[in-house]
């Protein structure tokens, strides 16, 4: 589900991009909202040998965060400023860099 939520968010962003339209389409928020759920459903200590480096998820939760509430301010509205959106794009790629190379 995790990585549902990812490819909803990047999918949408890069969808949006080539069509020219900058907006937040249904694909973004879905994927955004899915990211902060199963992140918090899965840095949840579940009794696992090996728990995954707090620092890290801390740093994953706040960029999902801002990620779910930059693209929840402005959902609705019809056109979308292009530093905005490409810092939603960003941030969630920075995010994946983060779950991949911090070890």
């Amino acid at each position: 589900m995790h990585l549902i939520g990812f490819a909803l968010l990047l999918g949408g962003v890069v969808v949006q991009y080539l069509s020219g339209k900058i907006r937040i389409n249904s694909a973004m928020l879905a994927g955004s909202a899915v990211q902060v759920l199963t992140g918090i459903a899965l840095a949840a200590p579940l009794g696992r040998a090996v728990q995954p480096d707090p620092a890290k998820l801390a740093v994953k939760g706040v960029i999902a965060l801002l990620i779910f509430i930059m693209v929840w301010v402005v959902r609705k509205k019809e056109s979308v400023a292009t530093g905005h959106f490409l810092a939603i794009g960003g941030m969630t790629l920075i995010n994946a860099g983060v779950a991949t190379f911090w070890h």
